[in-house]
């Protein structure tokens, strides 16, 4: 997801954490990584932290990275996932990584480098990566880059329209949230039917009854056939 100058980012912060925390990011809808520009990073994890999110420091960082991770490729490859962490709580994700905690949090917070390899690997894990470029169009160019082509989902907080629409060009995907949680594509506050299916690419896109239903057809010959 990507947070530009514009956008208002008490909302976009509260957004973030619902969606991205949203059954404990295992929906593949959910927000995978946060692209910010480098103006309003700081404020915009203010905001986070402040609606149930964890924020943590950079050696805490590390040891979350030790204790999710099994194998790490390098910069900008996509790290191999502990299988026993996807879907856990925040909390049971600092207890390995041997980080003692108040209360419960939603989520864990990391700023990290663009080629961090949080960035471009998906957890399944309520771990949000948070980092930041100069501007918009580099954050859309990177937004892209992270999203490996997959044509999933995608989305902006921004109250400059034409940002929003050259992101929902560039990026292509079948879901494309503005201004609001991913898992609002999915009909929950935003617009069509619920549907955790999505064909993306190969297919019509989003499943809905009909995609589920039998088609009859019942005809009869000679009677009733009018010309």
């Amino acid at each position: 997801v990507v947070v530009d100058a514009t956008a208002n980012l008490e909302y976009a912060g509260k957004n973030i954490v619902a969606g991205a925390s949203f059954d404990n990011n295992i929906v593949c809808t959910d927000e995978k990584e946060v692209i910010a520009v480098d103006s309003i990073v700081d404020e915009l994890m203010q905001h986070m932290g402040r609606h149930g999110a964890y924020l943590l420091t950079e050696g805490e960082t590390h040891r979350v990275e030790q204790a999710i991770f099994s194998e790490q490729r390098g910069p900008r490859q996509r790290a191999v996932v502990q299988k026993d962490l996807i879907g856990k709580n925040a909390s049971e994700i600092l207890a390995r990584a041997g980080i003692a905690s108040r209360g419960d949090p939603r989520l864990l917070v990391a700023r990290v480098p663009n080629d961090h390899p949080l960035v471009w690997t998906e957890q399944m894990m309520p771990v949000m990566p948070v980092t930041s470029v100069p501007d918009v169009d580099r954050a859309i160019e990177l937004a892209k880059e992270a999203e490996h082509g997959f044509g999933h989902s995608a989305g902006m907080y921004s109250r400059d329209i034409d940002a929003l629409s050259r992101m929902a060009r560039t990026i292509n995907t079948s879901i494309f949230t503005k201004n609001g949680p991913f898992f609002a594509g999915l009909g929950e506050g935003g617009e069509g039917h619920s549907s955790f299916t999505i064909a993306s690419p190969t297919g019509e896109g989003l499943t809905g009854p009909i995609s589920f239903s039998r088609l009859r057809r019942c005809v009869m010959v000679d009677h009733f056939r009018i010309v």
